[in-house]
């Protein structure tokens, strides 16, 4: 063809500016939008190949080539593909690639901060490659029979250049001139690092070569050689050949992709050992999953990947996993919310799906109703594992639901139809130690305590109260994670009906021994009397006083705090711990057990007034001891308690040293 000039299709001349700046944080998307137009070049040949379209030699390797050259300041994409024309080129790439460009910079020019998908609402992917370079040339040479080889070049303006070239190769190979914001990739080990990044997957042969590496070494070989030294090599200079990145023993390169994804196998024919290796080397990740679900359908849609259930950490907000999305085994993105059910992406797993709406660069997403079918797809997949789980492994399914309950109970709250799905084999570890649906917690509780359900966060500080369950043949659930605030709260509106007491909330009628008082009138009196008395001596007007005769007669007093405002405090932990004291004050009871002797006694001491101190010191002493079962106490009052706990222990013993005497 004759030289030909000519602007790109754009009413602007600042696009490549814009592309460049508003890029910058994105730019090794460079690699992937070259490396799947080679990929998409490939696949194009080869399927017109298998129609019996095209021709190509039996011996043929269809594959990527790509090299970085520091000497040069070049890195080349070379594929041997399906090729362009000249016609195709000016279709390709002078027009589509720039529609709607102007609507582009009206739509982004004042948001900035919207940057990391731009280049995607206007499939200006190769376009991307000038965010690394000052010149971009293009060779390419058409498999249609009698084509002419065309050679196009662009300087980073909207202007290009076309002419004829002498590649006599089937394929493309575009070269990149790279400016001052590109040199890092000029670098093999992080253009490694990208392509590993972007194209670990891609189902050609990727081969990456450092031509001047090799020129250097060559050119030291030849010194040596001239200067007499090539007969013998000593020992560093030995292990420095053997230490080339890709190279085998001949030279030749190793591909640097995995052309056959675990995702791509029928899942009957992959072995748990595949799977752990796969995850292990997908997300670096050295400990094992707890088990996997493989996703392999053609219909409705074409999808295919591999969900991993890790081990979970508790705490809700510290939880994070990485849904890695594919399109036609090439990395589109992280954790795209629209394909990936916002609760799973606190999974681990690879999403192929060659049906997705995407543009011509893969970066964008069109959220319609395909996606969103898709989407549930994903999330009914999810459920039936887990149900199968549960009604066939249920000894297994109770031994990962320590780590799998914050993901199910996030998921129920946030998805709809994926609750109806499982809320029948949500479980509960109980005080006991068993496993139970709440279903069967409220079945085999409801002659103690109908349609409640006691629960416990913190095993070791609230030792006593399930010391007092245990004793009285009760039972509460383990409840420890910040997401069961939440949870309790969405099954309470769910489940009509149902309410959630922690366990030191509220006395049981369980705990409490319901027989007829002898003196009932005597025993209201006393009763007074300890309110009066615990009053006066705490001096808090907030804290309430209650009388009760507990089954459990060592138990002099238990603290107990409204449910309400304890919960609003648990929910500041979600807002960075902000003091909600004031907001919402804790509403706390003294809970008196009048079977305890000690607490008997204390009217006897009371009425002497020459015991009216030790009175006092016990009143005092009690109530810190029933905090204390609660929380640690402040350091103002642990230091009283400390000081107040030898006074009493020297009384007690000179008290005793009396009697001896």
């Amino acid at each position: 063809m004759s030289h030909e000039t000519g602007n790109l299709s754009i009413n602007t001349d600042n696009i490549m500016p814009i592309i460049k700046k508003w890029l910058y944080s994105d730019k090794d998307i460079f690699a992937r939008e070259l490396a799947s137009n080679c990929n998409d070049a490939l696949s194009k040949l080869k399927r017109l190949v298998d129609m019996g379209e095209a021709k190509v030699p039996e011996s043929t390797e269809f594959r990527i080539d790509i090299t970085v050259n520091a000497d040069d300041k070049t890195i080349r994409f070379i594929d041997n593909g399906i090729g362009m024309t000249g016609e195709e080129v000016k279709k390709y790439i002078n027009q589509i690639a720039f529609s709607g460009a102007q609507d582009f910079i009206d739509k982004y020019k004042d948001k900035m901060d919207e940057a990391s998908q731009i280049i995607g609402h206007f499939g200006l992917g190769f376009y991307s490659a000038f965010m690394v370079s000052e010149k971009i040339e293009i060779n390419t040479l058409s498999y249609l029979p009698g084509s002419e080889a065309v050679k196009w070049i662009g300087e980073g303006a909207a202007t290009y250049e076309m002419e004829s070239s002498d590649r006599t190769e089937r394929g493309t190979e575009v070269i990149l001139h790279v400016s001052e914001d590109g040199m890092e990739f000029l670098d093999e080990g992080k253009m490694r690092e990208v392509l590993l990044k972007y194209c670990y997957f891609m189902p050609f042969d990727i081969y990456l070569d450092d031509v001047s590496a090799k020129a250097a070494k060559q050119k030291k070989k030849d010194a040596k050689k001239h200067s007499g030294q090539s007969g013998g090599h000593d020992h560093h200079d030995h292990d420095e050949d053997e230490s080339e990145a890709d190279a085998t023993d001949d030279g030749a390169l190793h591909p640097l992709n995995d052309k056959h994804p675990l995702w791509l196998k029928n899942p009957k024919d992959c072995t748990e050992d595949e799977y752990k290796a796969f995850y292990r080397k997908v997300f670096n990740d050295y400990s094992d999953p707890l088990f996997w679900i493989h996703l392999n359908m053609d219909y409705p849609f074409n999808l295919k990947g591999i969900l991993y259930f890790p081990k979970l950490k508790h705490e809700f907000e510290t939880m994070e996993g990485q849904i890695k999305l594919y399109y036609n085994q090439v990395f589109v993105a992280n954790n795209i919310k629209e394909v990936i059910p916002e609760f799973l992406l606190l999974l681990k797993g690879t999403i192929d799906c060659p049906d997705l709406p995407l543009n011509v660069s893969r970066s964008f997403l069109q959220n319609d109703g395909y996606v969103s079918k898709l989407s549930a797809h994903i999330t009914k997949k999810v459920a039936d594992k887990l149900t199968s789980l549960y009604e066939n492994e249920r000894d297994n399914y109770n031994k990962y639901w320590d780590d799998i309950n914050p993901f199910v109970k996030y998921g129920c709250i946030k998805e709809p139809k994926f609750y109806e799905k499982v809320k029948d084999i949500i479980i509960y570890k109980t005080t006991d130690g068993s496993y139970a649906t709440l279903k069967e917690y409220l079945e085999r509780n409801k002659e103690r305590h109908k349609d409640k359900v006691f629960y416990v966060t913190d095993e070791k500080q609230q030792a006593q109260y399930v010391k007092l369950f245990r004793e009285n043949g009760m039972e509460a659930v383990i409840l420890p994670s910040l997401i069961d605030t939440h949870f309790m709260q969405f099954l309470e509106y769910k489940e009509g009906g149902i309410s959630f007491t922690r366990i030191d909330s509220d006395i049981s009628e369980g705990l409490k021994d319901m027989d007829e008082v002898a003196e009932p009138d005597k025993a209201k009196e006393d009763a007074a009397a300890l309110e009066t008395m615990f009053k006066e001596v705490l001096a808090d007007d907030k804290l309430k006083i209650q009388v009760e005769r507990l089954k459990a007669t060592d138990v002099p007093a238990i603290l107990t705090l409204s449910e309400y405002s304890r919960r609003m405090k648990d929910m500041s932990r979600a807002f960075g711990d902000m003091d909600m004291k004031s907001a919402f004050p804790e509403e706390k009871t003294l809970v008196l057990n009048s079977s305890n002797s000690l607490v008997h006694t204390l009217l006897d001491l009371n009425a002497n007034p020459d015991k009216k101190e030790d009175a006092k010191l016990i009143c005092r002493h009690l109530y810190d001891l029933a905090l204390l079962s609660q929380r640690q106490l402040e350091p103002e009052d642990m230091a009283a308690f400390i000081e107040r706990s030898r006074s009493i222990l020297s009384r007690l013993a000179l008290e005793d040293t009396g009697e001896k005497s």
